[in-house]
């Protein structure tokens, strides 16, 4: 019996018909002259134009959804999951100094539903546009045998562009250095295996909270940037207030206030009777970014990001170890509290 590529469970009409969707409701995008080639070619093409930098350096980084997206298909919701993808991205890649430049998706399922695609690239797009960059090129792959047939995975893949003497990290952290820390707009992207478990059995009422998209900080940084005294930026994903560490030098130590942890992080340790201590390495618990700032710039910053639409915290401060090789660390000012008096 005859088959073709089709019966087998691959629609080319289909995925064509998505490519020339995107071409056709493009829209301007920041940094579109620099795009030498459209969307549909074999790879993008992208004019290195950074003859304002003295050392310029390309940030690239990429990530995933991980498990949320089981919830998203629930839902049958899946704009918020194409934001998510991107934020988990960009929020990585301004932890540098870096600008966004563009940004391409990978998207895979067992059938390709168009609604459901576009829906998603709708959030991708949109999230590109707040983050002023640009959607350029990217994959979609049908792949039944791989994937059931309402099942989808995605990756994205940010690049972006910081000149070397305006890098931030470790190298540039202090003791001294303050900590100010940015709030999350929920649980983001991190952490859905063990919320899934911890919600299965009232999963419909707490599905608004728990679809809740990522929040994107290119917008704050960029200005927070422009300002001065940004040392360094921890973006709060997997693992928590560990990922303060990575931004850390030898010989320091974060010391953090603490502060009013929303209530559906105090749910999950209820539910999961988590210790205080794990909770605050698996969950973002309320801080979705954390910047070191210098000392004498903390007010100024505190005053000059208020008005970008999240709630800012005095976190803490930078303080020296008692040996200069000690890996970083972070500890409580308060190792009593346990979120509730915050």
């Amino acid at each position: 019996m005859a088959i073709d590529y089709k019966q087998a469970g691959v629609d080319i009409e289909a995925g064509d018909s998505l490519v020339d969707w995107l071409k056709a409701t493009s829209p301007q995008w920041p940094n579109s002259h620099l795009q030498i080639d459209g969307i549909g070619g074999f790879a993008a093409l992208f004019k290195a134009d950074f003859k304002d930098m003295k050392e310029p350096c390309l940030v690239s980084c990429t990530d995933g959804v991980g498990t949320k997206i089981k919830l998203a298909a629930k839902a049958h919701r899946f704009q918020g999951v194409g934001q998510d993808l991107v934020a988990m991205c960009v929020n990585d890649l301004i932890c540098t100094g870096g600008a966004p430049l563009f940004f391409l998706d990978y998207y895979s399922c067992g059938k390709l539903h168009l609604d459901q695609a576009k829906d998603f690239l709708t959030g991708v797009r949109n999230a590109c546009l707040e983050s002023e960059m640009m959607l350029i090129g990217g994959e979609t792959a049908e792949m039944p045998g791989v994937y059931e047939a309402n099942d989808f995975d995605c990756a994205g893949f940010a690049i972006g562009v910081v000149d070397r003497e305006k890098t931030i990290g470790a190298h540039k952290v202090q003791v001294g250095d303050r900590l100010l820390g940015v709030s999350s707009s929920g649980f983001h992207s991190n952490g859905y295996s063990l919320l899934r478990k911890l919600f299965a059995q009232d999963l419909d009422s707490w599905m608004e909270e728990l679809l809740k998209p990522t929040a994107l900080y290119p917008k704050l940084m960029k200005k927070a940037l422009q300002a001065g005294g940004i040392h360094a930026a921890a973006h709060i994903t997997g693992g928590g207030l560990n990922n303060l560490t990575r931004i850390l030098p030898k010989g320091v130590e974060a010391h953090i206030n603490s502060w009013p942890v929303p209530a559906p992080f105090l749910e999950v340790k209820t539910r999961s009777q988590m210790a205080w201590m794990d909770l605050l390495k698996t969950l973002n618990c309320g801080l979705g970014l954390i910047l070191v700032v210098a000392p004498d710039s903390f007010d100024e910053q505190m005053s000059n990001l208020s008005k970008e639409g999240f709630s800012l915290l005095d976190l803490g401060e930078v303080k020296a170890s008692t040996s200069n090789d000690a890996d970083p660390q972070w500890q409580l000012k308060d190792p009593a509290w346990e979120g509730y008096n915050g």
